[in-house]
């Protein structure tokens, strides 16, 4: 099978308002696994926009976010992800065989300025480095 064919591994981000935790992995993953690893991000009760303070947070390391709209959480979309992480928010999601779930403790940075948000962003970005090395071993 080449590598062209082959299925790309998917991951799932869920937080209860698909605004602060939940994009800022997406928008790390989906960075740096440089397109090869599939990325979705959802809420089961998505906010109104995503959390400026994340998106500035976010803007501080090159990336933007400020496109990025909460989706609402379907079984749709824990089905055809590899791998589904909530974010520490006591989200509950449909439990398919065969998946690979985590839950990663994070504070929630809703309602937080800036400062608060970037120790959260930074832990996020190791725990994605961390994942694309167990998704991707070529991956360094």
């Amino acid at each position: 099978m080449s590598t062209d064919t082959a299925k790309k591994p998917s991951v799932l981000f869920v937080c209860v308002h698909n605004a602060g935790r939940s994009q800022m992995a997406a928008a790390f993953l989906t960075t740096l696994g440089e397109g090869r690893i599939e990325v979705r991000s959802a809420g089961s009760a998505p906010a109104d926009k995503v959390n400026p303070a994340a998106v500035e947070a976010m803007a501080e390391l090159g990336i933007d976010m400020s496109a990025e709209i909460p989706k609402i959480l379907t079984t749709e979309a824990v089905k055809e992800s590899d791998v589904v992480i909530t974010m520490g928010c006591g989200d509950t999601c449909p439990i398919f065989p065969g998946k690979r779930y985590e839950d990663w403790e994070l504070e929630d940075p809703a309602g937080q300025g800036v400062e608060s948000v970037r120790p959260i962003r930074d832990d996020i970005k190791a725990r994605i480095e961390d994942l694309i090395a167990s998704l991707v071993p070529a991956a360094k």
